[in-house]
């Protein structure tokens, strides 16, 4: 077979058990593909903690930082203990402990300086993948693998939107062919941390929280893989969160725009830009259990055949404010709506949903919480000749609102499926605050209050999906 790469999340290398599990999954694909690549995160809970190391740094708390540190280094010790072969362990604690080391030199450099720039941080969230990635290949080693730990610095190369950077396609291709493709020729199966990437000057950058699953599809298309698989901790994308809907069941089959609707709207699978990448080549994406591998999983294609009109999954992004920019004298005023999300833009807030009565009377949009407070003043601002003139009334917001989005193929061609989701919404007393429609034709979106959003997300699961006709 030709080029598989497959990823494995935080829970997948996240003790002794999940690494052997993850080492078995790796060493069965190895004798079934010519080419292989494996993307890794680091161990669940650890980017959380070097974060935290950071912060507390930046508060002038010592003791935290170094504890949390310790507690790093004590964590890692015990897996090489548990998972590496002797022969292999003294040189990897060595850099186990250079890497912490450095930590601890950069958390003491912004304990006296009292902040922590963005370049800073992504250096210091960095270090998680580059310790995994480096276990993970000597435990491959052990069992007879040739595997090397590679860094994606070495790699992906991006612009210099620190902690939220874009890889720079052309650039990352050139460096790919020339670092990993020889390895992957020569039978050697690269461990590469995701998550991270390198500016042109090579500057230390991350790709988002989740963006290993946005490396593992960036790789993909540099290395004209077959195949994409995205290993996790549950049987692949599921109709609902099994947590709040315990009859989810997992979906087969999606489109590339389902999925990322999905994961746009709140679903934790993947990381919204997963898609980006293959999508241009058309390269299948799998999402699979490393503690149920022999599970299909779901598949993820350019066309999900057969389902037109057919909601497939509901989802709800939580912690959430719906503003809105109101009064009468907005009629026919050109130029609201563009200065409206100007200024929200020049907060750096991601608008999630926007929604506007025809009369033009009022806009809505809705935002991440935490950014509400901010977006109302910088509104007020922009705005503040047309509140004197009384042509805007006021501009609010509502905290504590969910977004509720069912999604499937050819929704908006469909008679009748909307009037299935309201319905079953309104035969639950559950009021919706606005609506909107997306243009992808695959999903619709409803704002409601926080307090209906577990039995939102049931009733229409129950009514839209289990008894889908």
């Amino acid at each position: 077979m030709g080029t598989l790469v497959m990823k494995f999340g935080g829970t997948s290398v996240g003790s002794v058990e999940a690494i052997h599990q993850m080492a078995n999954i790796v060493m069965e694909q190895a004798g079934r593909w010519n080419r292989l690549a494996v993307v890794v995160s680091a161990m669940s809970g650890v980017t959380d903690a070097l974060i935290r190391s950071s912060r507390a740094a930046v508060n002038g708390d010592d003791e935290t930082y170094r504890a949390v540190i310790a507690d790093l280094r004590a964590h890692h010790y015990q897996v090489v203990e548990a998972t590496v072969p002797e022969r292999e362990r003294a040189e990897l604690l060595a850099t186990i402990d250079r890497l912490l080391d450095g930590l601890a030199a950069f958390c003491h450099s912004i304990h006296i300086l009292g902040e922590a720039t963005p370049r800073a941080m992504d250096a210091i969230a960095s270090l998680g993948e580059r310790l995994s990635a480096r276990i993970i290949a000597a435990v491959l080693r052990g069992r007879g693998l040739k595997s090397e730990a590679v860094d994606t610095t070495e790699l992906i190369v991006t612009d210099e939107n620190y902690q939220n950077a874009a890889p720079l396609m052309d650039k990352t291709r050139a460096r790919v062919q020339t670092r990993l493709i020889p390895l992957m020729d020569a039978g050697v199966v690269p461990i590469v941390t995701g998550f991270i990437g390198a500016t042109e000057k090579g500057a230390i950058t991350t790709l988002g929280r989740g963006g290993s699953d946005y490396s593992a599809a960036i790789l993909a298309d540099c290395t004209d893989a077959d195949e994409v698989w995205i290993w996790t901790d549950v049987d692949g994308v599921m109709t609902a969160d099994p947590r709040i809907v315990p009859e989810a069941r997992v979906i087969s089959t999606l489109s590339y725009t389902e999925v990322s609707e999905l994961a746009y709207f709140g679903a934790k699978v993947l990381h919204p830009k997963t898609v980006l990448p293959v999508v241009q080549r058309d390269i299948p994406l799998w999402v699979k259990n490393t503690f149920n591998p022999t599970h299909p999983g779901t598949r993820i294609v350019r066309t999900s055949v057969g389902t037109a009109g057919r909601i497939k999954a509901v989802t709800a992004i939580q912690g959430m404010s719906i503003v809105t920019v109101e009064g009468r004298g907005m009629i026919g005023v050109p130029g609201i709506a563009a200065r409206t999300f100007s200024a929200v833009a020049q907060q750096g807030v991601n608008v999630l949903m926007i929604s506007q009565a025809s009369s033009e009377q009022s806009i809505c949009f809705v935002i991440p919480a935490d950014g509400a407070p901010a977006v109302i003043r910088a509104l007020e601002e922009e705005m503040a000749r047309e509140l004197v003139r009384g042509d805007i009334d006021r501009i609010w917001s509502r905290d504590d609102v969910v977004i509720i989005t069912a999604v499937g193929t050819g929704l908006r061609d469909t008679p009748g499926v909307a009037a299935r989701v309201f319905g079953a919404l309104g035969q639950a007393g559950i009021n919706i605050i606005a609506i909107a429609q997306g243009s992808s034709e695959c999903s619709i979106s409803m704002v409601v209050d926080a307090k209906d959003a577990v039995n939102a997300v049931r009733e229409i699961h129950k009514e839209v999906i289990l008894n889908a006709g």
